[in-house]
């Protein structure tokens, strides 16, 4: 505790943990009957009984959703998505990057993904099935492969006394199979990267805990890049008597694909013994002609922990013989050699069985790893292939998954040292953050691993500019951050198919440069890149039906690329609009420059940036159509909220664009260019008198100054160009773009209308409000509420002294995603206040951690939060980071 706190004027957000709130925690263990708490299970974090049901079942946004005026206003694009979607599914055979037609239905199933960065994911629901797939890079499937299990034996003086599948599920198939796990009797905490499930073991007074641990750690490049997770079982036995327990791990050699079918997979048992520790499991080869893997079930071996296997077995039928197998005497027969290969049309599993001893009151516990190897990979055109980064450690031969087990079983307690390190000053701050704040920041992190995340070695051919070099405005062919620390690239949803979509990135880019710096640096220089090349291959864009080239030299790429095509290669997969005329995307690659340099204070990087700063802020100059300082918008949607029309000069875009002129100020002085500061000094000069004029109402900014009967709706993002000033040390003094009782008014404001005055203040904020109170319905996007937006709202009000209102604002998102209509780790992009929602798993909602950017620069003193990060940076960095 800091007695300085007790004098704040920011407020304490503890306040905001109001009667609904805790309620909606509390629903989600409501029918959870035992007293049990687990082993080692922290307090903060998402928990959910395994028997809950979500009330409310929402449906995904789709075209015919879209209401009657829209419809009429966009029935040009429809008939040309329409064409587009036909040839794309039909003829080509392929996925489209984003498909209208099918999107995913809302399963709400999902708990934390398993892995590190990059090198593919499988995430496990929270009732513990195996159920979301995405191994061949940012291609998913969604199929629940019900062989793959944890079963308990529990064995009492020779005898089996109880034998279940930890499954709540009772499924047609696998009939000589225990299922029927009652769920009232167990419960899932999350908190990213590790997950526990607590089992009670109705009458047998035994209780298990499993602890599912992911290597995901801030600033480390090696060990986060694994492709690997552990699963350690703790058996607390309060019988009077000792209990023989075996855990047993089943898994199918593939991942619910069709080509699980096509021939050719094959096991093999393995036991590899280094350093004085030895591990034991089973290789599942699998083997289609594209991107195969091997699949590893690993188990610790100790001397007094029994390993024992079945190398293959069917999956289909009864499957009674492997469950006859455990039930006689708590081990799987382990046989030696390989099974044959598969023929067409069948599938083949393996399982692994662990088991000890746990005397009587006592505890004890078993360690399994599922590790898969896919050094190599290609993308959907086949192309180039590509080297995880995992693999400059491991080997690019695919022979390295035991050695993946071996590494995770014998470091997975140094990894969770490190994660108790981070987390610990967040969870530990009682005084002013609420539990589900501390939920949000960690758990909303699971989409840097399982956001279709690649993570690849730069070809040793690659140049990321295209041949333009740093005396032409370019950059060098390699640069050093790319070389050492690889290549990164993330989706902008799982259902939105773009890698490293800029103008989401904005929002969802604060997680990257506060916790892995060198990749968010990576991902600019191939922004960068980018920028200074060109393509000047015609196509058709959706929205206007015109064909334009598919990248303009000296712009921001919308994306770079779709995991279907050529990523880094081909970029721009995003063809509704012709972005090279959007007017946020330059704006917001300046902001996020100096941001990136305030945080690291990497000066090569901002020497290399410069030249490309001043490129796309020319490229942004025509858009000041009549010379009064301030860019216009060109009355269609021509900026993150695409499909939200705007005209003239905005809030939105406008504000960006002051807050880069501030920028270009600041880093035309670090430049030592006087010549060039005062250039930007007096376009941001006139430029800020014409947005006062243009847009300010004397309570807030305009949505834009069009006339138009909406053109005064309140947007909730409009002091965004302000936020990224304030979360970069600037936005007063010499280097301020805004009043500041102007932003704290506008502030209000929404707060006022698209907070309170929305779905009673439960939700979060509405994108457009009219002055009135009621949503503005005038786009698909003006009321729906997007979670990142919300985010870096909160961030903003926090930055200006409006702790109280902007956790409530955070929290009405929270708790609607994640306690009201269970889409844990699915966080989408966007919900209605009633019946829909859209883009699910969607990057956006990483923004929560400019809100813990935010609480650190704006504490009254160096507070148990700043030390989240005092660890990572030198004493200098340090105070450089908190005394902005």
């Amino acid at each position: 505790r800091c007695p300085e706190r007790d004098h704040s004027p920011v407020g304490c957000p503890a306040k905001m943990n109001t009667e609904w709130g805790e309620k909606s925690s509390a629903d989600l263990m409501s029918r959870y009957v035992s007293n049990e708490t687990g082993y080692g299970v922290p307090e903060e974090g998402w928990r959910i009984c395994l028997a809950h049901e979500f009330k409310e079942k929402r449906k995904p946004f789709q075209a015919k959703d879209v209401s009657l005026s829209n419809v009429l206003e966009h029935i040009g694009l429809g008939i040309r998505y329409l064409k587009w979607w036909y040839k794309k599914t039909q003829v080509e055979k392929k996925a489209p990057f984003i498909d209208m037609f099918r999107a995913q239905p809302l399963r709400q199933i999902y708990g934390a993904p398993l892995g590190g960065i990059g090198g593919g994911t499988i995430t496990r629901g929270w009732r513990g099935e195996f159920c979301r797939w995405q191994l061949n890079p940012g291609m998913y499937h969604y199929k629940t492969v019900t062989a793959n299990q944890f079963t308990v034996c529990l064995r009492r003086g020779g005898q089996t006394v109880y034998q279940q599948v930890l499954s709540v599920e009772r499924p047609p198939t696998l009939q000589g199979w225990n299922w029927g796990y009652c769920g009232e009797y167990a419960f899932y905490h999350a908190l990213y990267p590790r997950a526990w499930t607590v089992y009670e073991l109705p009458g047998q007074k035994v209780t298990l805990t499993c602890r599912q641990v992911s290597p995901v750690i801030p600033h480390d490049y090696q060990d986060s890049s694994l492709p690997v997770a552990v699963f350690v079982w703790d058996v607390e036995n309060n019988n009077d008597f000792a209990l023989d327990v075996s855990i047993m791990f089943t898994m199918v050699n593939g991942s619910g694909h069709k080509d699980d079918k096509c021939g050719g997979h094959w096991n093999e048992p393995f036991h590899l013994e280094k350093e004085g520790e030895a591990v034991s499991g089973v290789l599942l080869h699998h083997c289609p002609a594209v991107n195969p893997y091997t699949l590893c079930i690993a188990a610790r071996e100790q001397p007094d922990r029994e390993v024992s296997h079945q190398t293959a077995f069917s999956p289909k039928g009864t499957c009674s013989g492997l469950w006859s197998d455990l039930i006689t005497d708590g081990r799987l027969d382990s046989p030696t050699g390989s099974s044959p290969p598969t023929p067409k049309g069948e599938k083949v599993a393996a399982a692994l069985a662990a088991g000890c001893s746990v005397p009587a009151q006592s505890r004890s516990s078993l360690e399994f790893c599922l590790a898969w190897d896919m050094p190599t990979i290609t993308f959907g055109s086949r192309e180039r292939e590509h080297i995880r980064r995992y693999a400059r450690y491991f080997g690019s031969k695919g022979d390295a998954a035991p050695s993946l087990g071996h590494y995770a079983l014998t470091h997975y307690r140094q990894w969770e040292r490190s994660i108790e390190e981070w987390q610990r000053p967040v969870l530990q701050d009682r005084y002013s953050l609420p539990s589900w704040y501390k939920s949000a920041l960690f758990n909303e992190l699971y989409f840097v691993v399982d956001g279709g995340t690649v993570w690849t070695e730069l070809p040793e051919d690659a140049d990321v500019s295209g041949g333009v070099r740093s005396e032409d405005g370019g950059l060098p062919a390699q640069p050093a951050v790319v070389k050492e620390f690889g290549r990164f690239a993330y989706l902008e949803g799982q259902e939105y198919r773009m890698y490293n979509t800029y103008d989401v990135h904005f929002y969802a880019s604060f997680a990257l440069i506060m916790l892995w710096p060198k990749l968010a640096l990576s991902v600019q220089y191939d922004i960068a890149g980018s920028v200074v090349q060109q393509d000047p291959t015609e196509r058709l864009h959706l929205m206007s039906g015109r064909c334009s080239p598919v990248k303009a030299q000296n712009v921001v790429p919308h994306d770079i690329g779709d995991p279907d095509d050529e990523p880094w290669q081909r970029v721009n997969a995003y063809l509704i609009h012709d972005t090279a005329d959007w007017k946020d995307l330059n704006l917001k690659f300046v902001l996020q420059v100096y941001r990136d340099f305030h945080l690291t204070q990497d000066s090569q990087y901002l020497r290399d940036m410069w030249p490309v700063c001043q490129a796309v802020m020319e490229s942004e100059m025509k858009f000041d159509l009549d010379g009064d300082g301030l860019i216009e918008n060109s009355g269609y949607a021509d900026q993150t909220y695409d499909g939200w029309t705007v005209t003239g000069p905005s809030a939105y875009c406008g504000g960006l664009w002051l807050a880069s002129l501030c920028v270009m100020c600041k880093m035309s002085r670090l430049a030592d260019n006087e010549e060039t500061y005062q250039r930007y000094r007096d376009i941001l000069d006139r430029g800020s008198a014409a947005f006062d004029k243009l847009l300010w109402n004397g309570k807030y900014y305009n949505y834009d100054s069009s006339g138009r009967d909406l053109s005064n709706s309140v947007m909730s993002d409009q002091c965004a160009g302000h936020w990224f000033l304030r979360a970069s040390g600037l936005g007063e003094g010499e280097y301020k773009a805004f009043p500041k009782e102007k932003i704290q008014s506008a502030l209000k404001s929404v707060f006022d209308l698209n907070v309170m005055s929305f779905a009673g203040g439960q939700m979060g904020a509405v994108n457009g409000m009219r002055p009135e109170g009621v949503p503005d319905r005038s786009s698909v996007q003006s009321d729906e509420v997007w979670i990142g937006v919300v985010y870096g709202l909160a961030a903003t009000m926090i930055h200006e002294g409006m702790l109280e209102e902007g956790m409530r604002t955070a929290e009405g998102c929270y708790r609607t995603v994640w306690e009201r209509l269970g889409m844990a780790f699915q966080t989408p992009e966007a919900y209605c206040e009633k019946n829909i929602y859209r883009s699910l798993a969607y990057m956006r909602p990483l923004s929560v951690w400019a809100m813990q950017l935010a609480l650190i620069k704006n504490r009254p003193c160096v507070s148990a939060t700043y030390c989240l990060f005092a660890h990572m940076y030198t004493p200098m960095e340090a105070l450089h980071f908190t005394c902005q």
